[in-house]
């Protein structure tokens, strides 16, 4: 039991990629091969034994409510702001619990297949990253000597970015003073979580855990969820 640690998902979001299907469910509870997107996730921080999960709703966010009655170490937050902000939004609206312990930030619409990656240790803070060769328009990261030192979008040959983060205590604390420091400026609204760690980049050391690319699988669009699940084809 893992009763130093805590999880925080985020799961406030539209889902405009893959409407019309979360036009009436949020799409981290989208079932693929039986499970919602979301619990596959708390799945695996349940293996691992993480002490508190908190999930940041906005979206939808009655529709979550059973999984407080589910999972007893389950909270959920809400954002109010998610229509008018960036996610950077859904980690403001969890206060002072970032920066309490050592902790988890994930996505919550992702398909973990395979729920031991969540069993890693960490003797300092990191993001998960999974290599892809050649271009790719998604965020990556910059590594030197292991190190992070640029998070953004694009990047060739690099590692990029899987949805899961682990924070040591004192380094949650700092991105969660840079937060609250960002909310009091202009244009604060359009930013992304990941970009106020990208200013933080030389006072926090993260470095990549790499993983494989199939054991964590982002979906987002119906496609891909008809690629991962057949029962989704009658979506076309």
């Amino acid at each position: 039991m893992k009763e130093n640690e805590i999880a925080i998902l985020m799961a406030a979001g539209l889902g405009t990629r893959m409407r019309p299907l979360t036009e009436h469910i949020p799409k981290p509870l989208v079932s693929v091969c039986g499970t919602p997107l979301i619990e596959t996730v708390i799945q695996g921080l349940q293996l691992r034994g993480v002490k508190k999960i908190y999930v940041v709703v906005g979206y939808l966010k009655e529709k979550f409510t059973y999984l407080e009655e589910k999972y007893a170490n389950l909270k959920l937050i809400e954002n109010k702001e998610y229509l008018e902000k960036n996610n950077i939004s859904s980690l403001y609206a969890v206060g002072d619990i970032l920066g309490s312990a050592d902790c988890f930030i994930c996505e919550a619409d992702l398909y973990v297949t395979d729920k031991t990656v969540f069993l890693k240790e960490f003797s300092q803070s990191c993001y998960f990253g999974k290599m892809v060769l050649g271009y790719s328009a998604d965020w990556a990261f910059t590594v030197d000597n292991r190190r992070i030192v640029k998070i953004g979008k694009g990047g060739i040959d690099a590692y990029n970015m899987a949805g899961v983060s682990y924070w040591k205590k004192e380094d949650a604390y700092l991105i969660r003073t840079a937060i609250q420091k960002a909310y009091q400026t202009p244009g604060h609204e359009s930013l992304f979580w990941d970009e106020i760690v990208n200013q933080e980049l030389n006072d926090i050391f993260v470095t990549v855990e790499k993983i494989p690319s199939d054991c964590i699988v982002e979906i987002d669009t119906l496609e891909e969820l008809q690629q991962m699940d057949n029962t989704y084809e009658m979506a076309k």
